[in-house]
């Protein structure tokens, strides 16, 4: 009997530049559709939290973006405390609890009509998703072969985006400013399909329990004493700080506000920005996976650092444009984004994991976490403070300033690493 045709996902892995069989498993397609619905609710809404509550609830624009920033400050503190339990207990217990609570925070954000219980509904979201992050991380790493690591961070990101960039479409073409219900409507799809993902992630419990690597009979404090004292870890964390408080800190809390208030253009505009960012990330990420193999880690986020500084500069150029061009140039703006971020997704994490023996992964990725808190605070924060006083051009040249000086911070990593740790002589494909 011949062989079944393969599926269509099947041929289209079988043509990527690089061996996808480890990528082709069982849990890792359950793991790779959880990563795709729950991304499909991000989407929904992920553009418009700020637009949202300005517009719609009519809350000031330093309320707005400091809920943003309270949801960074709360995942600081908490972050850790994950870390530890999920070395300890393993990821899969960790997401039984954070994802639903994440779930339910969403769902409750479109009822949030008075400030109080917005911040409600943001302290629900931090508490449940300081803890998924990381964990998700970390599950990711038990399924996938050391080897193979970096492209399932690639492909994961590529699946992300594609559902974040067809749920934008969906929730910027439904949301309206002037009907409530729209955005009641959104919030609660969100936070079901999150739940929905957090059942799929259950299915994987038997690869999340506690580390099998051998016992460390340190005390808690102990194990963090042991990753504080990575100076290589550290010096990453400073400089990738930099970079994502410069990128994705200041795209998702300042971009839309820019494109609104400064550029003037209406708020489908922004839904069109997105496409144009999650649809370059899908298109490219697979290629982008193929020729980055044995690259320089450290170099490559240099340039991750080159192209965001160059999107912002783009977005600086579009204030003086009439609207058709501020438009396209926005767009182009956010295709150069993407392509850093196609090299950011596969190269930050896997070179962090590699950084860290196994008995401490939980908190290795705990404390790269802290980068996106840091960065969800600091950046919201700057966007608020530029953009309230009108001061869009100012707030782009210092973003990419800052994205610039992070990409060339970025490069000085290579002298503290091991060709391996670099990527530099992982095994040919």
């Amino acid at each position: 009997m011949s062989d079944p045709e393969p599926k269509p996902s099947s041929r289209l892995l079988a043509r990527v530049p690089f061996d996808t069989t480890a990528l082709r498993t069982g849990p890792v397609k359950r793991y790779y559709l959880a990563t795709l619905i729950g991304a499909l609710g991000t989407g929904l809404t992920l553009s418009l939290f700020v637009v949202y509550f300005v517009q719609a609830r009519h809350f000031h624009v330093v309320v707005a973006t400091l809920l943003l920033s309270w949801e960074s400050i709360l995942g600081l503190g908490i972050s850790p405390v994950y870390g530890t339990l999920v070395d300890k207990y393993g990821p899969s217990r960790v997401l039984t609890v954070a994802m639903p609570v994440v779930a339910l925070g969403i769902a409750s954000i479109g009822f949030a009509s008075t400030v109080p219980l917005a911040f409600a509904s943001a302290t629900a979201i931090a508490m449940g998703g300081a803890g998924t992050w990381g964990a998700l991380t970390v599950l990711l790493t038990r399924i996938v072969p050391e080897p193979d690591r970096q492209n399932a961070f690639g492909v994961n990101f590529m699946i992300l985006n594609l559902g974040i960039g067809l749920g934008g479409l969906v929730g910027t073409s439904l949301a309206n400013v002037q009907r409530i219900a729209s955005f009641e409507s959104l919030y609660l799809a969100s936070g079901s399909l999150a739940m929905a993902a957090a059942v799929l992630v259950f299915t994987l419990r038997r690869f999340g329990g506690p580390s099998q690597a051998p016992v460390h009979h340190e005390t808690v404090r102990e194990g963090w004493h042991e990753v504080v004292r990575d100076t290589r870890l550290l010096r990453y964390l400073a400089v990738t700080t930099l970079l994502v408080i410069c990128g994705y800190g200041s795209v998702e809390a300042g971009l839309p506000l820019f494109v609104t208030r400064i550029v003037h253009l209406p708020i489908n505009r922004v839904g069109l920005l997105f496409f144009f960012n999650t649809f370059t990330i899908i298109f490219a990420q697979l290629f982008v996976l193929g020729r980055i193999q044995r690259r320089s880690r450290s170099l490559l986020l240099g340039v991750v650092g080159l192209a965001w500084g160059t999107s912002w500069l783009l977005a600086t150029a579009s204030v003086a444009m009439g609207a058709l061009a501020a438009a396209a140039t926005l767009c182009l703006g956010q295709v150069i984004f993407a392509l850093g971020e196609t090299m950011w997704a596969p190269v930050a994490p896997a070179l962090v994991n590699d950084l860290a023996p196994e008995h401490l992964r939980g908190r290795y990725n705990a404390l790269s976490g802290l980068v996106w808190g840091v960065s969800g605070t600091i950046g919201p924060l700057i966007a608020g403070l530029f953009l309230a006083g009108g001061h869009g051009t100012a707030w782009t040249l210092t973003i990419a300033a800052g994205a610039l000086v992070g990409g060339i911070g970025a490069t000085t990593l290579r002298r503290v690493l091991t060709p391996a740790e670099d990527g530099r002589d992982l095994a040919a494909p």
